[in-house]
C-alpha cells in the first residue's frame, strides 16, 4: 500500500501516462487507482473512436502539436500491438459558399500544424470519394482514422501491469492527507513524509495508500480533486452530454469515412458528422446539451450536486447568456429526431428519419472559466504547500485526447520528473 506516484483516474490518458512513468522508472512503484470496477469506463469508452490528424487547432498550441505527435504514435503502437484500426480518412465538406474562406482557412491552418496529405478536393472529387455525399469543396484527410479507444487503454494497462505497476479499482479518491510513515529504506531511523490517500466508500472506515506524489487525469472530476488537494478551483468542468444517432445496418453503405461539417469557430467542437466505427456501425452526431449529472449518459439521469454545482456557476451563465440561441436549437435537436436528421441531410441527402436509431452517448468534460469561454488547451496544475507541493493536476485534457494519449503521456512524465525530481 505504499507507492512513489499514484495516478488518479484510469481513463486513457491517466493509462498512458502511468505506463510512461514505470517505463522511465522501472526501479519506482506506481499505482494507479479507479473509483469504476472497470478501466475506460467514461470518456475514454464513450467517444466516437476518431484517429484525429490535427487540422483544427491552433499552430503553435499544445493541442496542435500533441495531435499530430500523437495521432503517429498510436498508429506505430497499433501496429506494435496488432490492435485493429482503419485509416479511413475524413471529409470535411462545405455546403454553402460562405463556408469555403473558413475550409480554405483551415487547410492552411492543417498545413500549419504538418498534417500529412491534406489537400483541397471540389465536387466531383467528393463524389469519387463518397458518393452520397454533397458539397461544393472539401478538406480531403487522408490519414484521419478510427479505432476501439478501450481497447487501446486496456493494452496500456497492460503495459503497465506487465512492467510491475499497480492497477487498484473500486478505489475512489475522496480525501488527501499528509501521514508520517516509518521508512524501511532509512539507516537513521529518521521518518519520511508521505501523501496518504483515502477513500471511504459509504462507511466512515475507509481504504488507505501512501504515496509520495500524485498525479490526477480525473476527467469529469479533476476540478473536484484538485479542490481536495487544496489547489485551484479553477477551471471549472461543465458537463455536456453529447447523444448520438445511428445508421441502421442495411443503410451503413453510404458511408465510408468520416465525414464532418467546417466547424464554427466558436464552437469547433460542435457539428453533427458520419463516423464508421470498428465494428461497422455508422455514428452520427453529436448534440451538445447541459448534462445534469457528471457521468450522465441518459436523458433523465439527475444529480443534485451536479446540477446544482453547474448552474450555481457564473461563468455557466456567461456562456449561456452569450450563445443563447445557439444553445436553445441544441436543446431542440436533442428533442426532436427530425432536426438532427436535417442537418445530416446537408451532406447527404438521402438519409431520411426512417433510416436512422437513437444511439449511445457520451459527456464531454468542459472546461470552463469563470468568465464564460471555454477552455480550449490542455491545463496542467499544481499547487503549494505539503500537498498541493507533491501533486500534479491534469486540469484540462479535451479532445484530441485519445489520439493524443501517447504524446501527452510523454509530456506529463516529463512534468513529474521536473516537479518531482524522480
Amino acid at each position: 500500500s505504499t507507492f512513489d506516484v499514484a495516478v488518479v483516474g484510469a481513463g486513457i490518458v491517466g493509462l498512458a501516462s502511468a505506463r510512461e512513468l514505470v517505463r522511465r522508472h522501472p526501479s519506482l512503484a506506481f499505482a494507479v487507482l479507479e473509483k469504476e470496477k472497470e478501466l475506460a469506463h467514461h470518456q475514454s469508452g464513450h467517444n466516437s473512436g476518431v484517429i484525429h490528424s490535427g487540422i483544427y487547432y491552433k499552430p503553435g498550441s499544445l493541442k496542435a502539436k500533441l495531435c499530430v505527435q500523437g495521432a503517429a504514435l498510436c498508429y506505430e503502437y497499433c501496429d506494435q500491438k496488432g490492435i485493429p484500426y482503419k485509416q479511413c480518412g475524413k471529409l470535411i465538406v462545405a455546403v454553402e459558399q460562405d463556408e469555403i474562406p473558413r475550409l480554405k482557412t483551415l487547410y492552411e491552418r492543417g498545413l500549419q500544424n504538418n498534417v500529412r496529405g491534406l489537400k483541397l478536393i471540389g465536387a466531383k472529387e467528393i463524389k469519387a470519394k463518397e458518393p452520397f455525399c454533397r458539397g461544393l469543396m472539401a478538406l480531403d484527410s487522408p490519414y484521419t482514422g478510427i479505432v476501439n479507444y478501450k481497447q487501446v487503454a486496456q493494452s496500456y494497462a497492460e503495459d503497465f501491469q506487465e512492467a510491475g505497476g499497480t492497477i487498484l479499482t473500486n478505489f475512489e479518491v475522496t480525501n488527501m492527507e499528509m501521514a508520517k510513515e516509518s521508512s524501511s529504506e532509512s539507516e537513521d531511523g529518521k521518518y519520511v513524509e508521505f501523501l496518504c490517500v483515502l477513500v471511504w466508500f459509504f462507511f466512515p472506515q475507509g481504504e488507505e495508500i501512501y504515496c509520495r506524489h500524485i498525479v490526477t487525469c480525473a476527467g469529469l472530476y479533476s476540478d473536484r480533486l484538485a479542490e481536495i488537494s487544496g489547489c485551484s478551483p479553477e477551471p471549472r468542468i461543465v458537463p455536456f452530454r453529447g447523444d448520438y444517432l445511428v445508421l441502421k445496418p442495411e443503410k451503413c453503405y453510404m458511408v465510408k469515412g468520416n465525414i464532418y461539417p467546417v466547424p464554427n469557430p466558436q464552437f469547433p467542437f460542435l457539428g453533427f458528422h458520419f463516423t464508421p466505427r470498428m465494428d461497422g456501425s455508422v455514428w452520427l452526431g453529436p448534440n451538445a446539451v447541459l448534462a445534469f449529472k457528471r457521468e450522465g449518459y441518459k436523458l433523465f439521469d439527475f444529480s443534485t450536486g451536479d446540477f446544482l454545482d453547474a448552474v450555481t456557476y457564473s461563468g455557466l451563465w456567461k456562456l449561456v447568456l452569450t450563445n443563447l440561441s445557439y444553445g436553445l436549437s441544441e436543446m431542440y435537436r436533442a428533442c426532436f429526431l427530425s432536426a438532427q436528421v436535417k442537418q445530416l441531410q446537408k451532406f447527404i441527402p438521402e438519409v431520411t428519419i426512417n433510416d436512422v436509431l437513437r444511439g449511445p452517448s457520451g459527456v464531454r468534460a468542459q472546461a470552463l472559466d469563470s468568465d464564460g469561454n471555454l477552455v480550449d488547451d490542455f491545463v496542467f496544475d499544481g499547487g503549494s504547500g505539503d500537498i498541493g507541493s507533491r501533486i500534479l493536476h491534469v486540469r484540462n485534457a479535451p479532445s484530441p485526447a485519445a489520439t493524443s494519449s501517447l504524446a501527452i503521456a510523454k509530456m506529463i512524465a516529463d512534468e513529474v520528473k521536473r516537479r518531482f525530481d524522480l
